[in-house]
């Protein structure tokens, strides 16, 4: 059994995050290692749920929300956890849309502005 598990190091390596962002994780009970000691051991379930955690911040999701899918499917099994999922989903997706149309406009206002100052130098250097 231990063969398969990583021990702290290794762990960050695998997910290529901080040893501090481990310990987070770790103190908002996202993840819950084995412990021998002062040492710990994270087996398959462990690397899921890392798994699951990197893969919601990505898509914007906060950790709270995280942490309640993961509850969810603790406390209540993958069925709840799944609808719970794609209703999560269309609300994040609805937000990034949001946040791609604001952006467009931000890139659009930027492009005119700079292309109007470009242009008025232009004048002044002729």
């Amino acid at each position: 059994m231990a063969d398969d598990r990583l021990t702290f190091k290794e762990m960050c390596a695998k997910f290529d995050v901080t040893p501090r962002t481990l310990r987070y994780y770790e103190y908002i009970e996202l993840l819950h290692p084995d412990r021998e000691g002062r040492s710990r051991f994270y087996g398959p379930r462990e690397r899921a749920r890392m798994t699951l955690i990197l893969r919601a911040r990505k898509f914007g999701f906060p950790l709270e929300v995280t942490r309640q899918c993961l509850l969810i499917y603790e406390n209540e099994g993958k069925e709840s956890q799944m609808k719970a999922w794609v209703k999560l989903a269309d609300e994040q997706l609805s937000e990034l849309s949001d946040q791609r149309r604001q952006l467009d406009e931000a890139i659009l206002e930027l492009k005119e502005l700079r292309d109007g100052t470009a242009l008025a130098l232009s004048k002044v250097d002729s």
